[in-house]
């Protein structure tokens, strides 16, 4: 069973800093690649960022772009959010989450494209 598990959420005020983990279990960790997404209350769930199977490709929103890294440890399982300056925008439960085994990179930043999910962590951004 694939198992997805976020930590790292929080309070933090504007102009901030946070870093996101999620811990995989239940699959080959480094066959696929995976992404962060968010969702705002209200609001559709958007992909955030998302990273290749090896780590050399990233795709993010524009409106993180320059802000948010994406990356992963393939030999830990793990894959990473860093956030620098945080805007009340940013506010959101994130979510990590990975496709099935063999989905194309064609829209890496598309949730219907990914299969598991985590529970999600809390972000709240403060002004």
């Amino acid at each position: 069973e694939v198992q997805l598990v976020e930590a790292g959420g929080g309070s933090v005020q504007a102009g901030g800093s946070l870093r996101l983990s999620c811990a995989a279990s239940g699959y080959t960790f480094g066959d696929r690649y995976r992404g962060w997404f968010r969702q705002a209350p209200g609001k559709e769930r958007e992909g955030v960022a998302a990273i290749s199977t090896g780590g050399s490709v990233s795709s993010y929103a524009d409106s993180v772009k320059g802000r948010f890294a994406i990356s992963r440890d393939n030999v830990k399982g793990t894959l990473y959010l860093q956030m620098n300056s945080l805007t009340p925008e940013d506010t959101a439960v994130y979510y990590c989450a990975a496709p099935r085994y063999g989905t194309n990179w064609d829209a890496p930043l598309d949730p219907n494209l990914y299969h598991f999910w985590g529970q999600g962590t809390q972000v709240t951004v403060s002004s």
